[in-house]
């Protein structure tokens, strides 16, 4: 078994996030009906929703890995101690998700850097 995380399935997930938070997005100007679209009986859009913004989808991501990884950490200080309730594989397993969710966030951070470096080399 290998620890590398597949990151054509990461990227496929990436994807799936990207459209659906595009799917709420209205493009500019629909909002704006010309005169001669109303006599047509088009309606105006009303309001949409706040779409969060990639670095809020990210920040979430984040802190949604820290909370996993506390989570781990109390279950295994939990099970050290001695507390009744906590089991041996749901330490390993809160363990194994915490690592896994952490290698996840390295590859995006990665993928990331190096598209930003993609774009930066290139000719004007």
């Amino acid at each position: 078994m290998t620890d590398r995380v597949d990151i054509n399935r990461l990227l496929g997930d990436m994807r799936n996030l990207k459209a659906q938070t595009q799917a709420f997005q209205r493009p500019q100007g629909v909002g704006d009906t010309p005169a001669g679209m109303r006599s047509l009986g088009a309606l105006p859009v009303e309001g949409t929703s706040k779409v969060p913004s990639f670095g809020d989808l990210m920040t979430q991501a984040v802190n949604k890995v820290n909370d996993v990884q506390k989570a781990s950490s109390s279950m295994a200080d939990a099970y050290e101690r001695g507390v009744a309730g906590v089991d041996i594989t749901d330490v390993m397993i809160a363990s194994q998700k915490a690592s896994v969710s952490f290698q996840a966030m390295v590859q995006v951070r990665n993928k990331l850097v190096d598209a930003y470096r993609d774009v930066m080399n290139m000719p004007i």
